[in-house]
């Protein structure tokens, strides 16, 4: 045998040591190590104020295999740095994953509930009624037509 592959396969069973945890503590549902934290992660307060106002999990269908916290993180990340889906780092969730939780949350509306409660939350914590109570238009940026009447 080649020192070449003596080598190669002392480094995979060193790496299945290391690895091999990890896939397993996964697979038994069991905690993963934490991950380090990126500048765009929710923090705890606000992932208490968004968590209720995402769509519970389905009983008909398998159970989730990542944390929304963790999906959430991953699209923020994604708008933040503004890299491809493919691009997504290893420690967050597939982009396959996370793509479809933006895809079904787009279609169902959930991103416009979400801003919805947000835009209220904010008016009520600033003193100012939920619903606001008037609207302006300017009339430069009014649309008409070009015989104007």
């Amino acid at each position: 045998m080649s020192r070449a592959i003596i080598i190669y396969r002392t480094a995979y069973r060193g790496c299945l040591k290391r690895y091999g945890k990890l896939w397993e503590r996964q697979s038994k549902g069991m905690p993963m190590p934490a991950r380090p934290r990126y500048p765009s992660d929710l923090s705890d307060a606000e992932w208490a104020i968004l968590a209720p106002l995402l769509p519970p999990a389905r009983r008909d269908v398998r159970p989730r295999q990542y944390e929304l916290r963790e999906v959430v993180n991953a699209v923020r990340y994604l708008q933040r740095t503004g890299c491809s889906w493919r691009m997504l780092p290893h420690d967050l969730p597939p982009y396959r994953t996370v793509f479809y939780y933006f895809r079904l949350w787009r279609r169902t509306g959930v991103w416009e509930q979400i801003h919805a409660a947000l835009h209220r939350l904010v008016r009520q914590q600033e003193g100012r009624r939920v619903e606001p109570s008037g609207g302006i238009a300017d009339s430069q940026s009014v649309k008409t037509t070009e015989k104007g009447g």
